[in-house]
């Protein structure tokens, strides 16, 4: 049987420049944190699951995005195009490029401020042609109204849309009935449903497949009715920025190639986050698809049988 063709994957967000400070840990309120190295790594949700989505491979990659007319602007751009990712750039010359402040302590944890600038720019209209367009990928660093237009004009078009609702914010159920895909990590399950229980959390959701990921345990999804686990892979975590990201758009890539089901689509963004996880900055860290093919042949993570995961070792780190 012939696989099917693979359709485009459009990222509709966020892109930053950021702006990182390496410490013995991210500051407490009201305290001040001597850190160390500084360094400016292309960024932001949108861009950072875009170049993802890229790597994964199989999968062509457009992003609309909204940047300033000012130096940070280029590097962000170089490092999407380098990657494969084809943009539709809407260009502002009132706003200053997003940036974001992040401070990345010693155990890979890290703590973000960002200032949106550009993408608060972003508008319902600023969506390109969805012609050959299969999966519309989305996140919360852009305004929420336009989100959710984006996300009824893909409906439309009979365009699959997925949500990484992060940041964590109440969504109005427009919106939730437009998305065929959420996904979220625990504390944005939480905040979205105003349920502490994983499990009532998820069956809470008015989306038809919904990943939540929990970082060194893996991720859990409920996929039309039904429930797939999936462990995380060892791995030394050096950094956890992107690692979310990563995942997002590697799952997308896999789904949008047509030649995975589900369940190995959750175990190869399992993988690449992982890879994200041991390199230092954002989009400087996501994993090629070698690299990707590489940890799935040689590591010792569990596989389905029958939508259900195999327990084998976990690892550290999974997707945040």
């Amino acid at each position: 049987m012939t696989a099917p063709s693979p359709r485009t994957v459009l990222v509709a967000g966020s892109a930053n420049l950021d702006f990182v400070v390496r410490a013995a840990h991210a500051p407490a309120p009201g305290e001040t944190v001597l850190g160390r190295e500084l360094a400016t790594y292309p960024g932001g949700k949108g861009a950072n699951q875009a170049l993802a989505c890229a790597r994964a491979g199989g999968a062509p990659t457009r992003m609309l995005l909204a940047l300033g007319a000012d130096a940070h602007a280029e590097p962000i751009e170089r490092s999407l195009r380098d990657g494969g990712v084809e943009l539709v750039v809407r260009r502002c010359d009132e706003r200053a490029t997003g940036t974001a402040f992040v401070c990345v302590a010693d155990d890979g944890e890290n703590a973000i401020v960002v200032a949106p600038g550009a993408n608060a720019a972003l508008r319902g209209d600023d969506l390109p042609a969805l012609d050959g367009v299969g999966w519309l990928l989305l996140q919360l660093e852009s305004p929420l109204d336009s989100v959710a237009a984006w996300a009824r004009q893909a409906r439309a078009a009979g365009v699959a849309v997925a949500l990484n609702a992060a940041p964590a914010q109440a969504l109005p159920s427009a919106l939730l009935d437009d998305i065929d895909l959420l996904i979220v990590n625990e504390g944005e399950l939480s905040a979205l449903t105003g349920l502490a229980d994983l499990d009532a959390a998820l069956d809470a959701v008015r989306v038809p497949r919904v990943v939540v990921t929990l970082g060194a345990r893996g991720c859990l999804a409920r996929v039309d009715g039904a429930r797939l686990r999936q462990d995380a892979f060892a791995v030394e975590a050096v950094d956890t920025t992107a690692a979310g990201d990563t995942f997002c758009g590697a799952l997308i890539a896999a789904l949008a190639r047509g030649d995975d089901d589900f369940a190995a689509a959750l175990r190869r963004a399992c993988a690449a986050s992982a890879l994200a996880c041991t390199r230092p900055g954002a989009q400087t860290s996501v994993p090629s698809h070698a690299e990707v093919e590489a940890l799935l042949h040689t590591a010792t993570g569990p596989d389905f049988v029958g939508g259900t995961s195999v327990p084998t070792p976990s690892g550290q780190v999974a997707s945040r």
